[in-house]
């Protein structure tokens, strides 16, 4: 895929609440590495964009290591230029069920909870050689563990929630940032810089 450079200024009113925010993963970094190797991508984290009540501005909202969280896009970018890519959502308007509020909403809601370390070691463990052998992925997107969302998965639910189910034959809490980057629900954009 050919990266194309856009501003964030540039480019703020072009992304909408609802739109995929996915981070590329640093080749020298080991647990990028792993995570880029594990699920067949660049990609090691996933956010939504939103622009959210209160403070004015454009948001990712996203699962971390501290929890749920919303953080201003900005500070992404001018932290990391050119590893933000932005993907809209139902760009074609293929799925006219996709309610982007909804969306937003279930990813709001996620905001100051914990972080899903048990659903990712569980998702990673799938990778593993003679797990992979003996062990079938799960596809029932209504088994809902009880356990935290890590990024990817508290995405998959958001989109759920907006009435899309993005990466189909698969449960949410295996769904990793490289699932949702091939998804046919989403069309690359841009990569943001400062």
């Amino acid at each position: 895929m050919e990266r194309v450079l856009r501003s964030l200024a540039e480019v703020h009113k072009q992304i909408k609440d609802g739109d995929l925010l996915l981070k590329q993963g640093r080749r020298w970094h080991p647990v990028d590495l792993l995570i880029m190797v594990a699920g067949r991508s660049e990609y090691t984290h996933a956010g939504m964009a939103a622009r959210p009540y209160g403070p004015p501005g454009l948001y990712c909202l996203e699962m971390t290591w501290a929890g749920g969280r919303r953080t201003p896009l900005q500070k992404h970018v001018e932290e990391l230029p050119g590893r933000w890519d932005v993907f809209w959502s139902n760009s074609e308007g293929r799925w006219p069920e996709f309610d982007r509020h909804k969306a937003v909403r279930t990813m709001l809601k996620l905001t100051g909870t914990r972080y899903g370390r048990l659903n990712l070691a569980r998702a990673s463990l799938l990778h593993l050689p003679l797990i992979r052998l003996a062990v079938k992925a799960e596809t029932d997107d209504q088994v809902r563990n009880g356990h935290a969302a890590f990024c990817s998965h508290g995405d998959s639910l958001g989109y759920q929630d907006g009435g899309v189910d993005v990466v189909r034959c698969l449960a949410h809490r295996l769904v990793e940032p490289g699932d949702l980057a091939r998804s046919l629900f989403f069309e690359y954009r841009f990569t943001l810089v400062p």
